[in-house]
């Protein structure tokens, strides 16, 4: 068994045979699950019980899954969501995105695949958890990014940056390594936690929003740049080009 069975985890899916069938594959790795109906007691346990990770159905009675993922990150909860959508649109499983939902799968789903994305999920975060107990506090400065690692904040000059818990992990993982080219299949190991083949548009389309919050040009990044044919990096600050009026001040 790979997590000890006080990994708890809260199922929030109003469809119940669903909802029996991942409880029931989720005990096989550790995990005790809470199951909720509906949006609203689904967000009232978020608020009020610690949970390792949470499953979040996006078409729910009462409120959905966005406003529920919306109202846990306002309140500055950062417990990893996995957003399940039975919509094929991408503009869902990018308003998910961008309230804060870890990652999502689409309806319908392999069971075997959700359990494989929770424990990614647990990974992570254990491994999040045991950095910050070793190697504490930790502030890196690349040219105008500043990014402190105890408080979860970033900086691009004197403005402070909102990112989703995600996209500041993607973040901090690209300037630990700066200069360090890294493929999409790499980032979704060492990031994501799976490194599954067919999900690298997942590191796109972070990489995509990263660029419009940090960037003052997304078309013309000076942080995250893209080594074309293999995957993307941190641009090195001791070799930044700083023109940002020169058409070749930087690469796309």
């Amino acid at each position: 068994m790979l997590f000890s069975m006080d990994r708890k985890l809260l199922l929030i899916e109003d469809h119940h045979e669903i909802a029996r069938l991942v409880e029931l594959h989720l005990a096989t790795i550790g995990c005790r699950v809470h199951h909720c109906a509906d949006g609203l007691s689904g967000l009232k346990a978020a608020e009020t019980d610690g949970f390792d990770v949470i499953v979040l159905d996006l078409m729910l009675p009462g409120i959905d899954g966005l406003e529920v993922c919306r109202r846990l990150r306002s309140a500055g909860r950062h417990v990893p969501i996995l957003m399940l959508t039975a919509k094929s649109a991408e503009l869902d499983r990018v308003l998910g995105l961008e309230l804060g939902a870890d990652d999502y799968l689409t309806k319908p789903f392999s069971v075997l695949e959700l359990v494989a994305r929770v424990k990614a999920l647990l990974r992570r975060m254990s491994t999040l958890h045991a950095a910050a107990s070793t190697a504490g506090d930790e502030v890196i400065v690349l040219g105008d990014l500043l990014i402190d690692t105890g408080r979860r904040e970033v900086h691009v000059g004197r403005e402070r940056i909102d990112l989703t818990a995600r996209e500041f992990d993607l973040l901090t993982h690209f300037a630990r390594s700066p200069g360090r080219v890294m493929t999409r299949v790499q980032l979704l190991e060492q990031v994501w936690g799976y490194g599954h083949s067919g999900y690298e548009h997942t590191v796109n389309s972070h990489i995509n929003r990263l660029r419009a919050k940090i960037e003052r040009d997304p078309n013309r990044p000076e942080f995250i740049e893209t080594v074309w044919g293999v995957g993307y990096r941190c641009r090195d600050p001791r070799v930044m080009v700083r023109e940002p009026n020169s058409l070749n001040a930087v690469d796309r």
